[in-house]
């Protein structure tokens, strides 16, 4: 069993903390509306506390817009020493959405790890609609979330409480991967608002 804390209670943050709770993990949900991180912990059969109050997951996961990744640094740095943070934001230029707003060299997961050195940084879920991780599926594909990151040992522990909970893995390498799936997140993101694709379809991984 593993401790998961989920910050966020959007739709991706409310898909995940379901997808922890149904592998059988340990899950605080953290938000700074209090009520609503209550509701959601409820639902999941989980515990709630509000962004500020102490961190109680092994795995932190982020979900939330990138905007916010600097005011998490800036309140819990320190906590997530020793820790796996999962970081799913795709930092689009939403101001004219036509591309990415951080260097073409790095990433939004590698400016965190940055930041968190202490911290093991993971990317996942960036390619994933919330309503595909809910339902677990993609038309007839089983849904997939591919994950980057530099620690083996954190990945592979991230991996089993997806796995667990159904959901298949997919293994992209090193953190240097992430500048390729945020731009995938990206694509997938254009082809929805065109309607190319529904918001609950997506990129499937077939093995």
């Amino acid at each position: 069993m593993t401790s998961i804390t989920v910050i966020g209670t959007g739709n991706m943050g409310a898909a995940i903390a379901a997808i922890a709770a149904k592998g059988g993990d340990v899950v605080q949900v953290i938000a700074r509306d209090a009520a609503k991180a209550n509701e959601l912990a409820q639902q999941i059969g989980g515990t709630s506390s509000t962004f500020g109050d102490a961190l109680t997951g092994d795995i932190v996961i982020l979900a939330l817009p990138y905007p916010a990744l600097d005011d998490v640094v800036s309140t819990y740095g320190a906590q997530l020493n020793g820790k796996t943070v999962v970081d799913l934001t795709n930092p689009v230029d939403f101001a004219t959405f036509d591309g990415l707003t951080v260097p073409a060299d790095s990433s939004a997961a590698a400016e965190l790890q940055g930041k968190l050195p202490g911290a093991a940084v993971l990317k996942a879920f960036n390619t994933n609609f919330a309503s595909t991780l809910a339902t677990g599926s993609i038309g007839d594909v089983p849904t997939t979330v591919v994950v980057a990151g530099d620690d083996e040992a954190a990945k592979a522990v991230f991996a089993r409480v997806l796995t667990e909970a159904g959901l298949a893995v997919a293994d992209a390498g090193s953190l240097k991967r992430a500048r390729e799936l945020e731009a995938l997140g990206f694509l997938q993101m254009v082809l929805a608002v065109r309607e190319q694709i529904g918001w609950t379809g997506g990129f499937a991984v077939r093995s």
